[in-house]
């Protein structure tokens, strides 16, 4: 796989399903009976993931939310989204 891109739209695995935790989530991939843990910021991304879909717009909603740097927002994202495409939570798609 080349490398992320905020151009890029990261669609989540429909073989997956996410449990909130008071904050935190755990994700199940159906496929191979695995269970993934996020952080409280972690399911935030998760969640805006599923809404938005393009990391551009993933990442200025985490702007307007985190008191953090578009850096480290933007580093922490790309970094979430190949560990889900990693293990296969999701797909990439590149314009």
């Amino acid at each position: 796989m080349s490398s992320i891109s905020l151009e890029d739209t990261f669609i989540l695995s429909k073989n997956a399903a996410l449990r909130d935790l008071d904050g935190e989530a755990v994700i199940l991939d159906f496929d191979s009976g695995t269970y993934f843990g996020l952080n409280a910021v972690g399911t935030r991304m998760w969640h805006l993931i599923e809404r938005h879909g393009r990391l551009k717009d993933v990442l200025d909603e985490l702007c307007r939310e985190y008191d953090a740097t578009t850096d480290e927002l933007e580093r922490d994202l790309l970094a979430l989204v190949a560990r889900l495409a990693e293990v296969h939570l999701g797909e990439l798609q590149q314009p």
